[in-house]
């Protein structure tokens, strides 16, 4: 079943804290339990990978919740329902959300706090953070992927409005930028002066040289589709040079054929299509450049402990 939103789960982490002190992790387990969910829905991470998808859930209804003041935290990472929680949950209320909360003087302070900031456009974002059923840390994720969306399809169209002399050295950065080639010049030197036997070029699998991949780039539109004939003809290529790893880069897409006879291939063949090649781009900054970087702190929890 997928994770309930962290509103959804107010309700059953209350609960949990109600039978006594617990952490986030603790809390998470039981209520993964209660639910049924499976090891990998367990075990889900957010997009950015720095935390499962279940403790942040958790960790925010939590968070929410306190600032209601129905949990309470007596020591460090541990936390436990208030009376004022207890109370809650002796009405039996069938779900706990942002709206319950808002009954509670505490959580609409807070909250009103939250939204009246002195920047105009900061308002209405603190206030769909708050109401949102997705967690800040899932809407900066789903904001970040949208933006990469974007900037993937302009860089596909861009580089797809080059000279295939442009698309050579596109490749070759960025196989230098992925550690192979060794330099720009020596791989630049490689690639793009073979030209025949259906390989575009040679580039060094590392710097001493002791092992080559043979390129193959097709600056194909949108609308081509690079077949299994057109993969057949790189790995021919491939056997004349007695060469076993290639890569074969487009711009378009290829055929399903095509990808089901790379994979059963004794030489060691990649495909890259126009998805992937933007993908790698971004990855190692190649033909972009960083706009804006969004520093998000949390709490030392160890600079206010006093165990030093």
């Amino acid at each position: 079943m997928p994770i309930p939103d962290y509103q959804s789960l107010m309700l059953p982490v209350l609960a949990v804290s109600a039978e006594g002190e617990t952490r986030v992790p603790a809390a998470a387990e039981a209520i993964a339990d209660r639910l049924g969910l499976t090891l990998e829905e367990r075990e889900e991470m957010l997009p950015s990978g720095k935390q499962r998808l279940l403790h942040n859930r958790v960790h925010w209804a939590k968070f929410y919740m306190s600032k209601a003041g129905l949990v309470e935290s007596p020591k460090r990472g541990v936390f436990v329902a208030s009376a004022a929680g207890k109370a809650l949950l002796g009405k039996k209320p069938e779900r706990i959300d942002v709206e319950t909360l808002m009954g509670y003087p505490a959580f609409s302070e807070y909250y009103q706090r939250l939204t009246s900031s002195k920047e105009p456009d900061q308002a209405p974002a603190a206030e769909t953070a708050v109401a949102s059923f997705a967690t800040p840390e899932e809407q900066i994720d789903a904001a970040h992927a949208v933006l990469t969306k974007a900037l993937k399809a302009d860089l596909l169209g861009r580089v797809v409005e080059q000279t295939p002399s442009f698309f050579e050295r596109l490749i070759v950065e960025l196989l230098v930028a992925m550690g192979y080639g060794g330099s720009q010049e020596d791989a630049a030197r490689q690639l793009g002066r073979s030209g025949d036997g259906g390989v575009d070029g040679v580039i060094d699998e590392d710097r001493l040289g002791l092992d080559r991949i043979y390129v193959q780039a097709k600056r194909y539109g949108s609308g081509s589709v690079v077949g299994r004939p057109d993969v057949q003809g790189f790995v021919g290529s491939l056997v004349g040079f007695g060469a076993n790893k290639g890569v074969f880069v487009t711009t378009s897409t290829f055929s399903k054929q095509a990808l089901d006879y790379a994979k059963g291939l004794q030489q060691r063949v990649i495909l890259i299509d126009g998805e992937r090649l933007t993908e790698l781009m971004v990855e190692f900054g190649v033909g972009v450049r960083t706009n804006r970087v969004i520093e998000i702190k949390r709490l030392d929890e160890d600079f206010f402990s006093d165990d030093a």
